[in-house]
C-alpha cells in the first residue's frame, strides 16, 4: 500500500517521510521508535535542584509572550501544583497561548532550578497524567517531528494486513506474543511489561532472520567444490626451517588448518585473526606458497598502497624464484598493463596490490587463493569482485581487530577462524599511559628521552584541518608546536590522506631510512606499517578513537625488543582508556570495547546492511542470539522449511548479502 492512500496525507509529508527512508505504509509502521519517554508523575518530596520533573497542575495566569525574532519566541507563565506554585519557562511553543487559559489543568515536563524556582519545560501536555504514561520517540527531522510521525503510524496501522511468519515450533516454544499485536504495542505501549514482551517477539525476529541468512551461507560455503592440491607438507616445514625466526604454537596451527583447507576438495573460507604483530602476514605467505605449489596464482588485498607495497617487498626477498606482481592504482598506464598481460597469461605467480587487483581490466589465468589484509576495510561488494575473478579460489581473511570468540563463532558463523594469540619471543609489551593536556611537559620529556635514544616517534592527530564545530588538535598545529619543542635536534614529518600517494611513499620511506624520527600523522599509519626502529606513539584527542582503533595505533610499536611507550592524551573519558594501560592482549580490548560500542564497528559489518538492526542489539541481546543461532541452525534442516507458508523467510535468504 502507498503512502498517498493514507488519508489526509499530503505530497509535503510523504516527501518528508521519504527523506527519513520511508517511502510505503510497511516502511511506516516498521518505523521504530529508538527509544521510550516514560512519563510518571514526580512526588514532591522527590524534587531536587536540577531534577528532570514530570508535575501537573493549573495555570495561575495568562502566559506572556517574548519574541527574539520572527521564529524564537519564550513562553513563561505560573503553575500552580497544589504544592507549591513555580515559574514556567517553555521556547518556542508561543502557539500554545490561546489553550492556556487561567485554571487550565496541564502537565509540564521539564528541569526545575530550586534557587529562581523555575520550570524550564520541554513539553507541555494538557491534563493530569494519573498513571505511567509511555511515549515512542522517533528519529525525525526538523520538517517532521516525533509526534507527527507517531500520529501518521496510529492512522496507517489498520490498512495493513499482520500476520506471523515465524516458524510455528518457535512461537509455541516461546510464547511469543502475536505479530499484529506487538507492533501495535511498540508504537503505542500501554505498560513496560506489554511493551517488553513486544520487544521480545521482534527483536529475535530480526536475530532469527539474520542467522538463518548465515546459516544458509554456510551451508552453501560446505557444499561449494574447493581446488584440491597435492602438496607433501614436509616441503612446507622445510620452508618453515629456513625462516630467520621461530614460528610460534599458533602460527603453526594456522598454518596446519590452511594446508588441510587447501589440500581438500571442499572450498576454504577462513577468517585468520589475531594482535597486532602476532605474525599474521608471515601465515598467508606460506598459504600463498602452497597454493603456488599447488599449481595455481594466489591474490593479496591490501587496504593501502603502503601496505602492499610493505608486503611485497617482505613477500619477494622470502620467495625470491616466485614471479611477483605488485599491482596499484599509482602505476602508469603502460605498466599496469603489461603486468595484466602476464597475470592473464599465467606468468605471474602471486599478485599482491590495492583495489586495482578487483578492476575489471584484471584477468587471472588461474586464480586458486584470495587474501584480503585488514578483510574489516574493504566493503562487501569489493571483496566480492576479487572472489569472482577466479572459477571457485579458497579465501583467507586476515583481521588484526581480534574479535572475542564466542562472538566470533556467531557472526562470523558462515566462516572457519583460525586465531594467533601468542605473540612472537622477544617482543616487550607496550607501556601505556593516559596523560591530560596540563601534562603535556611531561610528555615532552619522555619523547625526548626516545630521540635521545636514537629512537623515533609516531605523534597521532585525529584531524587534518580546523573544524568550526570541535576543537581538536590539527595535524599542522602539532607541527607548529612540535618544531619549537624539538626542530633543532631532529627531523619531523607530516602525513595525511589528503597527501598524493607518491609523497606519502617517500615521507614512509625517509621514515623507514631514519631520515624522519617524529613522524606526525593521521591514523593512515594504523594499519601494517613497520618500523622496527620506533619506540613510542604519542595519540593526541585520544578519547575520540574506539579501544579497537587505539590498539591497532598502538602496534605501530613494540615491534622489537626494546622499551616501547603509547602516550594517550585526553581530558576526558579517561576511565574508559585507562583500559590500555592494564592490557596488551588485543582479545581482552576488543571484549571491553565490545561492551562499550556494541558489535557493529568492531565486526566490520555494519558495511553490509546486515548489522543494522531496528530494534535488536548485539551486545545487550547476545542470549536472544545464541538462541536465534540454535533455531535457525533447527529450521534449516527440519521439514517445516519446505512449507510454502514460509516462503517469506526463503525469500529473506535468497535475497541475503553474502557476507563473505
Amino acid at each position: 500500500m502507498q503512502l498517498q492512500e493514507i488519508k489526509g496525507l499530503g505530497l509535503t509529508t510523504i516527501k518528508y517521510l521519504n527523506e527519513l527512508g520511508i517511502y510505503n505504509v510497511d516502511d511506516l509502521i516498521n518505523y521504530y521508535p529508538f527509544r521510550y519517554e516514560i512519563l510518571e508523575n514526580t512526588d514532591p518530596k522527590d524534587i531536587q535542584d536540577q531534577s528532570k520533573i514530570i508535575i501537573g497542575g493549573l495555570t495561575e495566569n495568562i502566559p506572556s509572550v517574548f519574541h527574539f525574532n520572527r521564529k524564537l519566541n519564550k513562553m513563561s507563565f505560573h503553575l500552580n501544583t497544589g504544592n507549591f506554585i513555580a515559574n514556567v519557562i517553555i521556547f518556542n511553543r508561543a502557539f500554545l497561548k490561546p489553550k492556556l487559559k487561567i485554571g487550565t489543568t496541564i502537565t509540564v515536563i521539564g528541569k526545575y532550578d530550586q534557587k529562581h524556582n523555575t520550570i524550564t519545560a520541554s513539553d507541555i501536555k494538557f491534563g493530569l497524567i494519573n498513571k505511567t504514561v509511555i511515549e515512542p520517540i522517533y528519529h525525525s527531522s526538523f520538517k517532521i517531528s516525533s509526534s507527527k510521525i507517531s500520529k501518521l503510524i496510529s492512522k496507517a496501522l489498520p490498512y495493513v494486513s499482520i500476520t506471523n511468519y515465524l516458524p510455528d515450533s518457535i512461537i509455541n516454544k516461546y510464547h511469543f506474543m502475536d505479530r499484529k499485536k506487538a507492533i501495535q504495542t511498540v508504537h503505542n505501549p500501554k505498560d513496560k511489561q506489554t511493551l517488553n514482551k513486544a520487544l521480545e517477539l521482534l527483536k529475535y525476529e530480526e536475530l532469527f532472520t539474520f542467522m538463518l541468512k548465515i546459516g544458509n551461507l554456510k551451508n552453501s560455503q560446505k557444499k561449494a567444490t574447493g581446488l584440491s592440491r597435492i602438496v607433501p607438507y614436509d616441503k612446507i616445514e622445510t620452508f618453515i626451517g629456513t625462516l630467520p625466526f621461530k614460528l610460534t604454537k599458533d602460527q603453526l596451527k594456522a598454518v596446519q588448518n590452511i594446508y588441510e583447507d587447501l589440500t581438500s576438495s571442499t572450498k576454504m573460507n577462513r577468517l585468520l585473526q589475531g594482535d597486532v604483530g602476532s605474525g599474521k602476514t608471515i601465515v598467508s605467505f606460506i598459504s600463498l606458497y602452497i597454493n603456488y605449489l599447488g599449481g595455481y596464482q594466489g591474490a593479496l588485498m591490501a587496504p593501502t598502497e603502503i601496505l602492499a607495497s610493505q608486503h611485497y617487498l617482505n613477500f619477494t626477498k622470502l620467495f625470491p624464484n616466485l614471479k611477483v606482481a605488485l599491482l596499484t592504482g599509482k602505476l602508469k598506464a603502460k605498466e599496469k598493463k603489461d603486468i595484466q598481460a602476464q597475470i592473464a597469461a599465467g606468468t605471474i605467480d602471486v599478485i599482491i596490490g590495492t583495489h586495482a587487483l578487483i578492476s575489471e581490466n584484471s584477468i587471472y589465468h588461474n586464480l586458486g587463493l584470495v587474501i584480503t589484509d585488514e578483510q574489516h576495510r574493504f566493503g562487501v561488494a569489493q571483496r566480492g569482485n576479487l572472489k569472482n575473478k577466479g572459477l571457485t579460489p579458497d579465501i583467507l581473511y586476515m583481521s588484526a581487530t581480534p574479535i572475542p570468540r564466542t562472538y566470533a563463532l556467531t557472526l562470523y558463523g558462515d566462516m572457519d577462524i583460525s586465531s594467533i594469540r601468542t605473540m612472537p619471543s622477544g617482543r616487550k609489551p607496550v607501556k601505556t599511559y593516559v596523560k591530560t593536556s596540563k601534562e603535556i611537559k611531561d610528555v615532552l620529556y619522555m619523547m625526548l628521552d626516545q630521540i635521545k635514544a636514537h629512537h623515533q616517534i609516531y605523534v597521532v592527530a585525529p584531524l587534518i584541518e580546523e573544524s568550526d564545530k570541535i576543537d581538536l588538535e590539527n595535524i599542522y598545529q602539532l607541527e607548529e608546536k612540535m618544531q619549537k619543542a624539538f626542530g633543532k635536534i631532529c627531523h619531523i614529518g607530516i602525513m595525511h590522506g589528503k597527501i598524493k600517494d607518491t609523497e606519502k611513499e617517500q615521507i614512509m620511506d625517509k621514515f623507514k631510512q631514519n631520515q624522519i624520527q617524529i613522524l606526525i600523522s593521521t591514523t593512515v599509519i594504523e594499519v601494517g606499517v613497520d618500523v622496527a626502529n620506533a619506540t613510542m606513539i604519542v595519540i593526541f584527542d585520544s578519547y575520540r578513537f574506539g579501544l579497537s582503533a587505539l590498539h591497532q595505533l598502538r602496534g605501530r610499536v613494540g615491534r622489537n625488543n626494546l622499551d616501547s611507550y603509547c602516550i594517550l592524551i585526553s581530558d576526558k573519558e579517561t576511565q574508559r582508556l585507562n583500559v590500555l594501560t592494564k592490557t596488551n592482549d588485543g582479545f581482552k580490548v576488543s571484549e571491553e570495547d565490545f561492551k562499550l560500542r556494541g558489535g557493529g564497528d568492531i565486526f566490520g559489518l555494519r558495511q553490509s546492511g546486515d548489522m543494522n538492526f531496528k530494534l535488536a542489539n548485539i551486545k545487550n541481546d547476545y542470549q536472544l542470539l545464541l538462541k536465534a543461532k540454535e533455531d535457525s541452525s533447527n529450521f534449516l534442516k527440519s521439514p517445516e522449511y519446505n512449507l510454502e507458508k514460509y516462503n517469506y523467510l526463503k525469500n529473506q535468504i535468497n535475497n541475503s548479502v553474502n557476507l563473505d
